[in-house]
């Protein structure tokens, strides 16, 4: 037995299940995450320094106080910038690269992540598969690193929720606790990337849902997961926020009205970004050409569009930080915005692995910056500085294609270390989401808690109300006992025929002692073991979900979502271990149909 295996069952046990598991799971969860987001920060950096920096001659301005001081008085006023000829053809490179690694080994490491990861939380019980996030890593390293037009956010997040969800599995945790750990490893990853350990916590349960809503069981074990990744980065990496900024403050009231017109442009300039980055998704798809090479395609064109805009290569942190400070002229920042939109959509369209996070700041830093500079000219006694329209114009920019306004707000101000504009920025990030509330960059996402399939069950208990399991007794599935010891081959030709997933396993008395599932019988196989040495008691569960026969189906149904459950054992109530017959969430959901039909008619007739 592995030391993952002792952990899990250890861990299993119901004293440590109401606060212990989860703070330990959760630490667990976060140094495994701030440890990857540190190989993944350190890779990409080394590559973007050998083939950008040294290959191509390309030097975009730097982000942080040091190259505030080194950019001085000089103002970018020009598109022109140093590089050389061959410049073009860098991001061919990682497109090949990128292509090759996720369409030949892991197709949903495809694009830019974050997506990939509401969908498992959502559609597949938070199950990643283990190769995820290490070719989403390779992948994301080779486009970020050769120029890319995408950020570390989404993969990050894709990384740390395949990590989340592998641990997990390993330790043979419920579909529920695996969601959990998902959510925990995204804020770890995003905590520590972008030095936000508050706002990576509230992105990762928030960004699930399309209206406003949080995934309240995930806060607390996402908060610890980000408080530590983030703590093993600082560590790292060093603990000064990731863009420097002047002393910005919000004391003039009637400045309000621009900040309220600033949100609808960004609603409007989020708008067109969806729409472009689907629309260049679909004419990418559509295309017959090989998918593997789609990705080199998209950086042939992004290296054609950077021989005229250069600066929308990389991450363009360099550029907002420029604009934060007043250095770059208002038409330069309105060509960086809406060239920056198509560079990420051929860069991530096309099948590029990278985020969107970085590219929408960037794209709303320069929205803002030029909103603010004409806001100057014309209205010169409401601006009172217009370079704070450079942050307020990032958050509000994201929470509309993003649909986090919590979490944006409160990123942003982290990653700047300046909290002076809270006001307006709440005002813009609110505005920004509710001009299009059906605008999403996250495909993925539904729209409340009651859409979601992952809490099927939650909002159906009422029309149970007072309907017991003996109810259901003549739709009970006669269980399938297993005995502890028998091996593996044997188990096999018992279930062959058998009905159901889950089987119990017992002892000599025919007292169920643990249980296991198909599943645990796959996972087996694929460890490669001789089969005649396993056991059913290697195989199973021992902290078994039961229900007896005097419970209602409310609490039933509530079990079986909460744990991701397809059956559950009806144990006799003087006697726990004694199983009765299977109860499915089959059963359950056509009781609830029936019961359903029969209050609609009763409504009806009233």
């Amino acid at each position: 037995m592995t030391i993952l295996d002792r952990l899990g069952k250890f861990l299993k046990r119901p004293d440590w299940r109401a606060l212990t598991r989860p703070v330990i799971l959760s630490v667990l969860v976060g140094l495994v995450t701030g440890g990857a987001a540190v190989v993944f920060y350190f890779a990409t950096n080394s590559i973007e320094h050998l083939f950008l920096d040294n290959l191509a001659s390309y030097h975009p301005p730097g982000e942080g106080p040091a190259a505030v001081l080194a950019m001085g008085d000089h103002m970018i006023d020009t598109l022109a910038m140093d590089h050389r000829w061959f410049l073009f053809l860098i991001p061919i490179l990682g497109g090949l690269i990128s292509g090759y690694l996720v369409f030949k080994f892991a197709p949903e490491a495809e694009g830019h992540g974050t997506d990939a990861a509401i969908d498992a939380f959502h559609n597949k019980g938070g199950l990643i598969r283990g190769r995820v996030p290490i070719i989403k890593g390779l992948a994301s390293m080779a486009t970020i690193g050769t120029g890319g037009s995408a950020g570390r956010e989404g993969p990050i997040a894709q990384i740390g929720a395949g990590f989340g969800s592998f641990i997990a599995s390993k330790l043979k945790l419920t579909s529920a606790d695996r969601r959990i750990l998902l959510l925990a490893g995204m804020a770890g990853g995003i905590g520590a990337t972008f030095r936000a350990p508050l706002g990576g916590a509230l992105f990762a349960v928030e960004v699930l849902y399309r209206n406003p809503e949080f995934e309240h069981e995930g806060l607390i074990p996402a908060i610890i997961s980000s408080i530590t990744a983030f703590s093993l980065f600082g560590a790292t990496t060093g603990w000064q926020p990731l863009l420097a900024t002047p002393h910005f403050s919000f004391k003039h009231p009637e400045e309000m009205l621009l900040f309220l017109l600033l949100g609808i442009f960004c609603a409007v300039l989020g708008k067109v970004y969806v729409k472009c980055f689907y629309g260049m998704q679909h004419i990418f798809k559509e295309w017959r050409f090989p998918t593997m090479l789609k990705p080199a395609v998209g950086g042939f064109l992004l290296g054609l569009l950077a021989m005229i805009v250069p600066q929308v290569l990389g991450s363009g942190y360099g550029m907002v930080q420029a604009a934060l400070y007043g250095k770059v002229a208002l038409w330069i920042m309105l060509i960086v915005a809406l060239a920056k939109i198509i560079a990420t959509s051929l860069t991530i369209s096309s099948g590029g692995s990278g985020g969107v996070f970085a590219p929408s700041l960037v794209i709303g830093a320069m929205l803002g910056g030029a909103f603010g500079a004409s806001a100057e000219i014309f209205f010169p006694a409401l601006v009172h500085d217009p370079r704070a329209y450079v942050l307020i114009g990032m958050a509000g920019f994201f929470s509309g294609v993003s649909k986090t306004p919590i979490a944006t707000l409160i990123m942003v101000s982290e990653l700047t270390g300046n909290y002076g504009l809270l006001a307006p920025l709440m005002l813009v990030c609110t505005v920004a989401m509710i001009v299009f509330p059906r605008n999403s960059i996250y495909q993925k996402q539904v729209n409340t808690r009651v859409d979601s399939p992952a809490h099927l069950g939650e909002f159906i208990v009422d029309v149970l109300e007072g309907i017991r399991v003996s109810d259901l007794r003549e739709h009970g599935r006669k269980p399938t006992l297993i005995a502890e010891g028998l091996p593996l081959p044997q188990i096999l030709e018992l279930i062959a025929n058998a009905e159901g997933a889950y089987y119990p396993v017992v002892d000599e008395q025919l007292r169920m002692t643990a249980i296991f599932s198909v599943n645990d019988i796959r996972r087996i196989l694929a460890e490669e073991l001789p089969p005649s040495l396993v056991r059913a008691r290697d195989l199973a569960v021992s902290h078994v979900i039961t229900t007896t026969p005097d419970e209602s189906l409310t609490e039933v149904m509530r079990k079986l979502s909460s744990r991701g459950l397809e059956e559950i054992p009806v144990v006799d109530e003087e006697d726990s271990q004694q199983v009765l017959y299977m109860l499915t969430r089959r059963a359950v959901l056509a009781r609830y149909a029936t019961e359903l039909e029969k209050k609609k008619e009763h409504y009806s007739t009233d």
